[in-house]
């Protein structure tokens, strides 16, 4: 061994767990007289060994080690325990290694499988390794033997011996560590500060004369890992773990609902230090007067008594989760019940990177899929929904490999299973079936029109790509500008100049989540039904940005008040007006909205703060007619000589939407025509639409009254 120091021990990235690696400062290094990818000891409770790595700039200088929680693990410490690192001095490669597995698994790996693992690893006898087993399950295995002694590295070379073991000797690896959660690095330290402290150390608060927290309260959508959180806690700070879900403690017989609930804590206290963890709380704790039964209301009670009963303060917390946290009873909403109240939400975009590694990590990947670019397309997308994502993909990989698999072979007999990669394609197909579930009653979807489906208006969508496309693509230079996207963008302009186009179109070319609503969609004759929709709305937006919020003919949700709109139009208007402008603001959340009569619509929207980009749209000049056209006749069966500029000039006052129901109808009157000569529509291949059907339609447009027009 060589020199050795102290350091504190802190979480691996995501990207290093089960490589056996460990990250220090490079300066921490020359003081240990090591060099990058050099071996070294780690010992706490337990000597563990890893290569070392540089760790990045933002750890430097703190004199910490990233270990993942198997190298943790091996050495005997948990994150912010000290341990001594020592170089080694020399590491052979193994010769032979003999590792301990479960037996009776229905997943059971070979040699080759362990070995391709265990390559370049640096490993030592009663050390555990891990290899992955199905899904996100991981197998550890015990190393029990190498030859050479002493610490080893595994090699292609090395014979990897497995020997059955018994489940309590090694198994699959343990519930949850923090390596294994994603995007709430700041959520989990509060929750940390919260149980880690008073669990581990609470002769410190005795010291301090002060009572440790009692209580911790998750809230957030559905997905987004508040159970995750609370069992990775418990498995790292080595506490008893009683998860509790709430419709269980619910009985119908007198008084059993109350002593189940005793039965909990009694357990908790008696082999403390352990957490209580009630999932979905809000069944267990309502409000009281707003439930009739008087057993849910015995159940609130017996719980605050228990809360505040709690007499081994500091070895026993409890953890609450729910994502409707203002339906529990306030009572249990105070200091000494639940201390602290924690927002679990939606990844942002390096969360969504992260949680995919973690998903990814004993996923065979191809060399082009770009965890990066997946997470910049998955706006909104949960932990879960991520997940979810990540097992689509691969199901349309093996749905690829399955004609070649025969299923009542033995695996082993067909070799190419073990060559299976799972590619971007397999990604951005699983992403059409996915989408985020936070706000799925609202229909989010990122449009698949992009700006080279919107003929003209290129003062329009160069204006709009400045607006919400430039602060979502270049946050670092807005932020250091101190430039912010528009809060609102109103589009006004005659029928059919493509204004809902033009907002589905920036959604796509933004990577931003698009909902749209129709006006008067969210009006109900029951009071306060409407405002209460448009609340709903904004809170899934934010919980999905980007996103962007769509209302289509605003007019007919938001007119001058005063004007015959009555109480309740009123009262949906200024709903809108402080959703748009009020104190909580809207973070990566744009309100378009399109009328054609904006002289109609409240005056109070239209000012700077809500609305404050007026984008007038007119009817199209010639050339963006003509470029019009020649969207709208791409993939169709055309006659040679059709000019798209000729057509745009005989089409002198058509909107957007008149030039694509003269490419409709010069279709069907081709198709007329072609019946006409061939009874049985024989050929089909021969069929083409000529410059006559062209003219014939724009002739209807120009003699059909627009009004009228727009119903057929």
């Amino acid at each position: 061994m060589e020199r050795s120091e102290d350091f504190i021990v802190a979480e691996s990235l995501h990207k290093d767990v089960g490589r056996g690696i460990a990250r220090l400062d490079p300066e921490d290094m020359a003081g240990v007289g090591a060099e990058v990818g050099d071996v070294v000891a780690i010992t706490g409770g337990g000597t563990a060994v890893a290569r070392l790595m540089p760790q990045h700039r933002e750890l430097r200088g703190k004199r910490v080690i990233q270990l993942d929680a198997l190298l943790r693990e091996n050495a005997g410490v948990g994150p912010g325990d000290k341990v001594r690192v020592e170089k080694v001095g020399f590491c052979p490669a193994a010769s032979k290694i003999i590792v301990s597995i479960p037996a009776n698994r229905e997943f059971r790996p070979e040699s080759d499988y362990i070995r391709r693992y265990l390559e370049g690893l640096p490993v030592k006898v009663n050390n555990k390794v891990q290899v992955p087993a199905w899904g996100s399950k991981k197998i550890e295995a015990i190393v029990i033997h190498v030859e050479p002694e002493g610490i080893v590295s595994a090699g292609s070379g090395t014979d990897i011996v497995l020997k059955d073991a018994s489940p309590e000797g090694a198994g699959e690896s343990r519930a949850v560590c923090y390596e294994d959660i994603g995007g709430l690095k700041k959520e989990v330290d509060k929750v940390r500060e919260i149980v880690e402290l008073p669990l581990k150390y609470p002769f410190v608060f005795r010291h301090l004369g002060i009572d440790p927290p009692r209580g911790i309260l998750l809230s957030g959508p559905p997905g987004t890992g508040k159970t995750l959180i609370a069992r990775a806690v418990a498995s790292e700070a080595e506490a008893a773990f009683f998860h509790v879900s709430g419709p269980e403690i619910i009985h119908k017989f007198y008084g059993e609902s109350e002593a189940k609930l005793r039965e909990v804590f009694e357990r908790a206290q008696q082999k403390g230090p352990s957490i209580i963890f009630l999932d979905e709380i809000d069944a267990i704790a309502p409000k009281r007067e707003e439930v009739s039964g008087e057993v849910e209301k015995r159940v609130v009670a017996q719980l605050l008594a228990l809360m505040d009963g709690i007499t081994s303060r500091g070895r026993v917390v409890v953890i609450g989760a729910t994502n409707i946290p203002n339906s529990l009873d306030p009572a249990l909403r105070r200091p000494g019940r639940f201390d602290r109240e924690i927002h679990i939400g939606v990844p942002d975009q390096k969360g969504r990177r992260d949680i995919l590694q973690i998903h990814t990590r004993g996923m065979p990947l191809d060399g082009d899929v770009d965890l990066e670019l997946l997470s910049g397309l998955t706006a909104g997308f949960t932990g879960a929904d991520l997940s979810a994502l990540c097992k689509e993909a691969a199901m349309g990989c093996l749905r690829e490999a399955l004609p070649r698999l025969n299923p009542r072979e033995d695996r082993t007999a067909w070799s190419g299973w073990t060559e299976l990669k799972v590619a971007m394609k397999h990604f951005e197909a699983a992403l059409k079936d996915i989408e985020p579930s936070a706000a799925r009653e609202f229909l989010v979807e990122i449009p698949v029109a992009g700006w080279e489906q919107v003929g003209g208006l290129a003062r329009e969508k160069e204006l709009l790509r400045q607006l919400i496309e430039w602060p979502l693509k270049y946050r670092e230079l807005f932020a250091r500008a101190g430039a912010k996207m528009p809060r609102g963008i109103l589009l006004y302009g005659p029928p059919g100049t493509g204004k809902t186009l033009l907002a589905r179109a920036v959604a796509n070319e933004a990577n931003a989540n698009f909902v749209s609503v129709k006006g008067p969609q969210l009006i109900s004759k029951w009071v306060g039904e409407s405002e209460k929709e448009i609340r709903k709305l904004f809170r899934r937006a934010r919980q999905v940005a980007p996103c962007i919020i769509f209302f289509d003919e605003i007019d007919g949700l938001a007119p001058v008040r005063g004007y015959g709109g009555g109480a309740a139009g009123e009262k949906v208007v200024s709903q809108l007006l402080t959703e748009m402008d009020g104190i909580e603001g809207l973070n990566n959340v744009v309100v378009m909205a399109a009328t054609n009569r904006i002289d109609a619509v409240d005056p109070a929207l239209l000012r700077s703060g809500r609305f404050e980009v007026k984008l007038g749209l007119s009817l199209p000049d010639r050339l963006s007619r003509a470029e019009m056209f020649k969207i709208h006749m791409q993939g169709r069966p055309l006659e040679k000589g059709i000019n798209p500029e000729i057509l745009a000039e005989r089409a002198e006052g058509f909107s957007g939407a008149d030039i694509e129901y003269v490419c409709r109808r010069a279709a069907l009157l081709a198709i007329e025509e072609f019946i006409r000569r061939n009874p049985g529509g024989a050929n089909p291949e021969h069929f083409r639409i000529s410059g006559d059907n062209f003219k014939e339609a724009i002739g209807e447009v120009q003699n059909t009254p627009r009004g009228v027009m727009e119903y057929e």
